[in-house]
């Protein structure tokens, strides 16, 4: 099962804008993308400006798809100039999981 896992920074004070931009795509997920199969987001408890999100999807297509949405470039969009350095994303493939 593909994942991707994002580590996020952002300048301090964008905070509730990242937030915000990400309970977007939450959304988007959780309405019109069946495929993916969860969509994890957290904020550091120590440093607010670290967040993480932690993808699951079905297959390659659906992570394709999710990644070639409107939403993730809507969000890309908001992210970009709020961002303190790269976003980290690591894409992998699960292979255990506590069920």
């Amino acid at each position: 099962m593909p994942t991707i896992t994002a580590v996020i920074r952002v300048k301090a004070g964008e905070e509730a804008v990242m937030k915000a931009a990400l309970l977007d795509v939450a959304a988007h997920v959780q309405a019109s993308e069946p495929e993916t199969l969860d969509f994890f987001l957290s904020q550091d408890a120590e440093d607010p400006c670290r967040f993480t999100t932690y993808e699951r999807f079905a297959d390659t297509a659906a992570m394709d798809r999710h990644n070639g949405s409107e939403a993730v470039a809507k969000f890309f969009a908001i992210a970009k100039p709020i961002l303190d350095g790269e976003v980290v994303l690591v894409t992998a493939e699960e292979f255990s999981r506590k069920t």
